[in-house]
């Protein structure tokens, strides 16, 4: 009997997996933006960015931010990287997301390698907002749901150093961010 059961049990088990249970990695889900760097002299030329850092911010009361870097601030884990592209997750709970965009980012210790308190960075910041709407599309059993990010609006604020970014070209008309395989924008700088 209790074989009887045990089989009945492996059988249940084998036969109520399906095959899409699974969600595969190639299947599309909710996209980043997808952003090149091109040079404002030739557009058709890619431009790096040196020294990008990139910060998600909830509030764009903070912008710009304190130069200051204290020995416990959060940018001291952050060292600048030199990119010609970058990928942004947009929020889907929300229609708008910000992200600090700091170019030439570097920590100056004021000549007191010991001292922290006087450290302060340098760099252009630069607040990017992006305004959409979102689409909830449902892509599988498995895989449930994916975010598209429609009528796209991307307002820059270059504080009070000047800007660096001149140019926001979307890349399609429907300014629709669906595959995150293409580039969405091109910044130029």
């Amino acid at each position: 009997m209790k074989k009887i059961i045990l089989l009945l049990l492996t059988f249940t088990l084998l036969t109520t997996c399906e095959r899409d249970d699974l969600c595969p990695e190639s299947t599309p889900t909710t996209p980043s933006m997808i952003v090149d760097f091109k040079d404002n002299n030739i557009i058709e030329n890619s431009k790096s960015v040196f020294n990008l850092i990139i910060i998600g911010v909830e509030d764009d009361s903070v912008f710009p931010l304190s130069t200051n870097v204290p020995e416990d601030s959060f940018l001291r884990e952050f060292s600048g990287t030199d990119l010609n592209q970058i990928s942004l997750p947009l929020k889907t709970d929300e229609d708008q997301t910000q992200f600090i965009l700091i170019k030439e980012f570097e920590i100056d210790n004021n000549d007191t390698p010991d001292d922290f308190s006087d450290d302060f960075f340098t760099g252009n910041q630069e607040l990017l907002t992006i305004n959409y709407t979102r689409e909830d599309i449902y892509v599988s059993r498995a895989c449930g749901y994916k975010t598209i990010f429609k009528t796209i609006n991307i307002n820059i604020d270059s504080g009070t150093d000047g800007p660096w970014i001149f140019q926001t070209i979307p890349q399609n008309d429907n300014l629709i961010i669906e595959d995150e395989t293409i580039t969405h924008y091109i910044f130029s700088h």
